[in-house]
């Protein structure tokens, strides 16, 4: 347990830091979405759906940075990625504030991305340098829990400051809050990984746990199941603002609908961090996964029969559910596919964070794009790749019963 290492964080302060680290991925995407058409129309771009690649460049460098910091943090420590990430964020964050053009703001985007995969990825590590199985999954769940605020707040944020200043302004904010995330952590938080753990960085070795996780059916299979089911997610998070603000008129009042369905997803969490202790992951992840596609099968249908013009409480009411099951999801999915790997967490943690992250965002950005006026191909990407995650999450659970009853 981490209260029992010497130096290391009370639970409170260490859940606070790593939901504060974690979160800027969150905020960054999210405190953007009221102004992606305004961001849009300054840069010149006309096509209606193209400004959703400003949250989709984010998603690339974090699939592509996943990759460097995990094995990295197993050779030099957990701290010296973090700091060299956020420096990279930094660094986007000031290039995005001073865009000149479209392209210049994609490659700031890019490099935030690249950056903040750090502290998404070599936060699971840390996490699982203290902690494993059934307890892992409820620190995981209590740090969600913490980082579900921010999507919560974080359009209203940004919607107030479009209020008083421009778009600009918000990655002012963004700058300013890496900052201090990276002053706490050099401040208060110790390495997780003492100096006679960590493992020489070579080709072979870095061969060697990239073959081995590859080849855990149990970490590859919670891994694709986690990057279906979070596709539908970020096809929600790309297409939101002309969903809520055109589709149904909403405007300002956007960001106060998004959080609303935020903390959908924050109360799922919380809940999990109680009954993952009780029930298990295994089984709390195939009821929330079943029963997020009965409702998206269902309403699907409403839609198609409307035209795929739903009402805006049926909407709600079936993003409600929809997400409140996510939040029973994230936390319990990567914990399992991290379980069996700990002793190359670094290494397994960006092998499993990139997977998941290469599949939500071929397959999200695809739903995004498909936006057409309609909710059907947002309510049909979570039907579909929400069965498609269920039969590979049914397929691992019995690959794995029989791993262990062998």
């Amino acid at each position: 347990m981490a209260q029992e290492r010497d130096g290391a964080l009370r639970l409170g302060e260490f859940v606070s830091l790593m939901a504060l680290l974690t979160s800027l991925v969150a905020l960054s995407i999210d405190a953007m979405l009221p102004a992606l058409a305004d961001i849009g129309r300054d840069l010149g771009i006309a096509d209606a759906n193209q400004p959703q690649l400003v949250v989709s460049m984010l998603f690339l460098g974090l699939t592509l940075g996943q990759l460097v910091y995990g094995p990295l943090s197993d050779c030099v420590g957990r701290k010296m990625p973090i700091y060299g990430g956020l420096a990279i964020y930094l660094v986007g964050s000031i290039l995005c504030i001073f865009a000149w053009s479209f392209t210049a703001m994609l490659i700031g985007r890019f490099l935030q991305g690249l950056g903040v995969a750090a502290p998404r990825i070599v936060t699971m590590a840390m996490v699982r340098d203290q902690y494993a199985g059934r307890a892992m999954a409820r620190v995981m769940s209590l740090i969600m829990a913490v980082f579900i605020i921010v999507p919560a707040v974080a359009p209203a944020l940004g919607q107030g400051i479009l209020e008083i200043a421009q778009w600009r302004a918000i990655f002012g904010l963004l700058l300013t809050l890496a900052l201090i995330a990276f002053l706490w952590f050099s401040w208060r938080q110790p390495e997780t990984l003492p100096s006679a753990k960590r493992l020489p960085w070579s080709s072979s070795r870095l061969a060697t746990g990239l073959f081995e996780t590859l080849r855990n059916p149990a970490a590859i299979g919670y891994a694709v199941s986690a990057g279906l089911i979070f596709s539908g997610f970020i096809g929600y998070l790309t297409s939101a603002p002309q969903i809520f603000q055109r589709q149904y008129g909403l405007g300002a009042q956007f960001p106060f609908y998004f959080g609303a369905l935020a903390l959908a997803i924050g109360a799922a969490s919380l809940l999990n961090a109680r009954l993952v202790m009780r029930f298990g992951m295994q089984l709390l992840s195939r009821r929330a996964l079943q029963g997020q596609c009965g409702i998206s099968i269902l309403f699907f249908g409403f839609a198609w029969l409307a035209g795929g013009a739903l009402p805006l409480w049926a909407f709600m009411v079936w993003a409600a559910i929809a997400f409140f099951c996510h939040g029973l999801l994230f936390g319990n999915l990567n914990a399992m596919a991290m379980e069996p790997l700990g002793h190359i967490a670094g290494i397994a943690a960006a092998v499993i964070g990139s997977l998941t992250s290469v599949v939500s965002l071929l397959l999200g950005t695809a739903i995004g794009q498909a936006y057409d006026g309609t909710v059907l191909p947002l309510l049909g990407g979570f039907a579909s790749l929400g069965l498609a995650g269920l039969l590979v999450l049914s397929w691992t659970g019995r690959r794995k019963k029989n791993a262990v009853e062998g």
